[in-house]
């Protein structure tokens, strides 16, 4: 057996192993399915890709696809829509052109009231105008009087007219600044905004006394009455309300109203001016020094100071100070008529009989002695309301 032991003689060393890797069963075939496929795809590709790169394009310059970023090569010319081109527009073509150098509205512009924007009354416009108070060009090097006034003025617009027109804001701010230029009044925007606000009922403006500046404004309407507080203060002049001091809403009828020049109605208010000297021209007197208080209500006062300094604001005192003694007389109701003497009925001997016109009389419809105090003259026309 040419020298080797015997097979059954053979021993197999103790740390001989064998180690036989199992491969899944198609794991072996898998790169060459992939190969397959991957050459399948680029030879599709190609035979659609290249017929589209070779194409010519159709412009009779004779290139092809393929010169690209050539800056020999003249870019082709840009055909104008149909529109643009003459004698080729259609009805509403000019809707395609925007303009663009229309400045974006602001916060608060375009903004409009439901109220009536229109502008109506006797002497509205035609009579003397105020002059122009300008209050933010005044050198201010702190800043303090012109932050403050824009400030109370913009309460004031927001408050007392956020829901009017641009008109009728305007005509709010111009009767602050009539008063900041009429001597009777403080010589300050704040002044005159919170005027009589210690006093639960002494206040020139109801918003800074009724608890209205509880509520906090809303951001929009509060920077459209800015615009119209800054333009008022930079030295517009509202020609319409000319030296209107007074106002008030359509709803009311103040005790002072018949005492005052009645100017015309803008929006919902209702504007005065003062009759005599207190109302002149003359009187006012549109110069700015300065010296705003702070932007707020004032600190309660009930003492009898604070009574006679509210009572000094009204309208007919104030008017009576500058020499105005003849109160314009309030009309009177008319006399009844005299009721027309009441014709008798003729009635028939029988129903005289039985008691004639006392038959038709009511007799069992309730009393009006339930009635309460308060409501004793409901429906009554009140001639003067201050009664």
């Amino acid at each position: 057996m040419s020298g080797f032991p015997a097979e059954e003689a053979f021993e197999r060393p103790r740390d001989f192993t064998g180690r036989y890797s199992r491969r899944a069963r198609g794991v072996g075939r898998h790169p060459i399915k992939l190969r397959r496929r991957w050459t399948l795809g680029v030879a599709v590709f190609a035979a659609v890709a290249l017929p589209a790169f070779a194409e010519p394009n159709g412009l009779g310059g004779g290139w092809d696809r393929f010169s690209i970023a050539d800056a020999g090569t003249q870019e082709p010319s840009v055909l104008p829509m149909p529109f643009e081109q003459s004698g080729a527009s259609f009805p509403g073509s000019a809707f395609y052109y925007l303009d663009t150098d229309a400045a974006p509205l602001r916060i608060g512009e375009g903004i409009r009231s439901d109220a009536d924007d229109t502008v109506s009354g006797p002497t509205l416009g035609a009579g003397p105008t105020a002059r122009a108070l300008d209050v933010l060009g005044r050198i201010d090097n702190s800043g303090v009087d012109r932050s403050r006034a824009l400030q109370c003025l913009t309460a004031a617009i927001y408050y007392e007219a956020a829901s009017e027109p641009d008109a009728g804001q305007r005509a709010v701010a111009q009767v602050v600044l009539n008063r900041v230029a009429h001597p009777a009044y403080p010589k300050s925007v704040c002044g005159v905004v919170y005027e009589g606000s210690e006093r639960p009922t002494g206040c020139q403006f109801s918003f800074t006394c009724d608890g209205a500046l509880a509520r906090r404004p809303q951001a929009m309407f509060w920077d459209r009455a800015e615009n119209v507080a800054r333009q008022a203060l930079s030295g517009y002049v509202y020609a319409p309300v000319g030296l209107a001091t007074h106002y008030h809403t359509v709803q009311v009828s103040p005790y002072w109203a018949p005492s005052l020049n009645y100017l015309g109605t803008i929006g919902a208010h209702r504007f005065y001016s003062m009759r005599g000297a207190a109302g002149a021209p003359a009187t006012f007197r549109y110069a700015y020094f300065g010296g705003e208080p702070m932007a707020a209500p004032h600190r309660r006062d009930d003492s009898s100071g604070a009574a006679a300094a509210a009572a000094a604001l009204d309208p007919l005192a104030v008017q009576r100070a500058f020499g105005l003694t003849a109160e314009p007389a309030v009309a009177k109701e008319a006399p009844a008529a005299q009721a027309a003497p009441t014709m008798v009925p003729v009635y028939s001997s029988q129903v005289e009989d039985r008691g004639g016109d006392s038959l038709y009389r009511a007799k069992n419809l309730p009393g009006s002695q339930g009635i309460k105090a308060e409501y004793a003259n409901s429906g009554r026309w009140i001639a003067n309301p201050g009664n």
